[in-house]
C-alpha cells in the first residue's frame, strides 16, 4: 500500500495510528491496540468497524461504470475535477510535500486517477463501501490506496489530513468532510444538473434529477462548508443502443428498470442516441 496514505489513516476503532503488517502471506492495517484490518489480495484494505448497512454497487453496476468511463463518455468530469484541484493547489502553494487526494465514494477511481495525473506530487484515497468497485480502485493508480469504508461514519483519517476532497454523485458527510479537510484545502462536489441525461428520462421511465437537489446539498454542508464557486458543465453524447443499457446499468435506475422492457425501449430509440451530459461542480471551503 501507499505508505504516504497510510500515514494519515487511523484506527476506525479506537483512532490510532495504523501500519502495514504481513504474516506469511497474510497482509493487514494494524493500531498499535491491536485492531486489525485485512488487505484484501486485491489491493484494498477493509476498515470498517462493523458491518457495513449495504453493499453499495453491485459487480453488474460496476462493470457497467468502468466500459461506459473507459469510453471516455464522463471525461467532462474527471477533467473539470483535474482542473479544479490543480488550480486550488497552484493558489494554496506546495507547502504539503504529498498532498492527499480523497475520493469518498470513489467507484472504480477514474476520477481520483484524473486528479493525481494533474498533480504529481499528490497520493490518493478511495473510499467507497463497494468490494467490486474497490478491486478497480485499487490498481487504477499507482498512487492510489483503496478502502473498504462506509462514508456516513467516522472517516478512517485523520484530522485535517486532506488537501482536496472529492464527492461525485455520492453522499455527502459535511461533518466528517470537514474533519478531514486541512484549514487551506478544498471539497469539490459533482451533482447532476436538472437536465443531466433528460432525453432518457421520459423515454426509458428513469429516476429524474430531484428538484430540490441543490437544497439538499446545501443542507447537507451547512455550517460546514461555505461555497467558493460553481460551475455547470455539459455536452452531448452520441450513444449506440449498447452504450445507453451500460449507461442505465451502471447507475441508481439500475435497480428500478425492468431488463426486458428497457431493451425494447432502447432498441425504439434508434441509433444514434443524443445524450446531454451536465453536472454541477461546487467548490467548497471549510467554513
Amino acid at each position: 500500500m501507499e505508505q504516504r496514505v497510510v500515514d494519515r489513516l487511523r484506527c476506525p476503532v479506537c483512532g490510532e495510528a495504523l501500519a502495514e503488517v504481513t504474516a506469511g502471506a497474510a497482509r493487514a492495517l494494524r493500531c498499535p491496540r491491536r485492531h486489525s484490518f485485512d488487505i484484501a489480495r486485491q489491493g484494498y484494505v477493509n476498515l470498517l468497524a462493523g458491518r457495513a448497512p449495504h453493499g453499495g454497487d453491485s459487480a453488474e453496476m460496476v462493470v457497467a461504470r468502468a466500459d461506459f468511463l473507459a469510453a471516455g463518455h464522463y471525461d467532462i468530469i474527471s477533467t473539470a475535477l483535474a482542473e479544479a484541484a490543480s488550480a486550488h493547489h497552484q493558489v494554496a502553494g506546495g507547502d504539503d510535500a504529498y498532498p492527499l487526494v480523497v475520493d469518498a465514494g470513489a467507484g472504480t477511481g477514474r476520477h481520483l486517477a484524473a486528479v493525481l495525473a494533474a498533480l504529481p506530487e499528490a497520493v490518493g484515497l478511495a473510499l467507497d463501501v463497494s468490494k467490486p468497485a474497490l478491486r478497480r480502485a485499487a490498481r487504477v493508480h499507482p498512487r492510489v490506496t483503496a478502502a473498504l469504508a462506509d462514508t456516513w461514519q467516522r472517516l478512517p483519517l485523520a484530522d485535517a489530513s486532506a488537501a482536496v476532497l472529492l464527492n461525485v454523485f455520492a453522499p455527502r458527510n459535511g461533518a466528517e468532510f470537514r474533519r478531514v479537510l486541512a484549514p487551506i484545502g478544498r471539497l469539490l462536489v459533482v451533482t447532476p444538473a436538472a437536465d443531466h441525461l433528460t432525453e432518457l428520462v421520459d423515454a426509458l421511465g428513469l429516476l429524474r434529477v430531484d428538484p430540490a437537489k441543490a437544497d439538499r446539498v446545501a443542507a447537507s454542508l451547512g455550517g460546514h462548508f461555505a461555497e467558493e464557486s460553481a460551475a455547470v458543465h455539459r455536452q452531448e453524447l452520441s450513444l449506440s443502443g449498447p452504450e445507453v443499457n451500460t449507461l442505465v446499468g451502471m447507475g441508481p435506475s439500475a435497480w428500478h428498470t425492468d431488463p426486458a422492457g428497457l431493451a425494447a425501449r432502447i432498441t425504439a430509440l434508434g441509433e444514434p442516441v443524443r445524450v446531454t451530459v451536465a453536472v454541477r461542480l461546487g467548490v467548497y471551503r471549510p467554513a
